[in-house]
């Protein structure tokens, strides 16, 4: 899909009326350790009064430790709080065929840290979208575009609260 079909450029879009710039420095594929390695530079280059992270899903897909992860989650979290940047931790959950403890031990990292820093957990949006086909690409893991304007919409209803900074 192109760049201005994807959710955090519809999001911009909902926050430029705030005088929020949203910079997506996503990258497909980045592990919470790649998200890790980069953090700091994006942090000082663009000094933002909010920071969204939403990693941990290929950590899960690749079976890494949850310790591990959580390890790259709590570093990120502390480079932002660093900074002064508002955080927002989104959860993120496993297929269930990785089995009941790794994804219990997994998805409970996530409240975990939302509560250990008080920062806003914003919900797995995905499970909203992956009930819907048309909404998803045929590798049945990645939303399409069709899905966006939803995850948008998701999202700023999540966020909206909070960014009165």
């Amino acid at each position: 899909m192109q760049a201005n079909e994807s959710w955090p450029y519809l999001l911009d879009s909902k926050l430029d009326p705030q005088g929020i710039t949203v910079i997506n420095a996503s990258i497909s594929g980045d592990t919470t350790g790649n998200g890790a390695a980069r953090l700091p530079e994006l942090l000082s280059k663009h000094q933002p009064d909010f920071v969204f992270i939403g990693l941990g899903a290929n950590d899960g897909l690749r079976g890494f430790n949850p310790a591990v992860t959580q390890k790259q989650l709590t570093q990120m979290i502390e480079d932002s709080l660093a900074i002064d940047a508002d955080v927002f931790l989104m959860q993120v959950r496993v297929p269930p065929n990785y089995g009941k403890r790794y994804s219990d031990r997994f998805e409970k990292m996530y409240p975990k840290l939302s509560d250990k820093f008080d920062i806003p957990l914003v919900p797995f949006f995905l499970e909203h979208v992956i009930i819907n086909n048309e909404w998803m690409m045929d590798d049945g893991l990645h939303p399409n575009a069709d899905a966006q304007p939803f995850i948008a919409q998701f999202v700023y209803d999540e966020i909206h609260p909070h960014l009165s900074k």
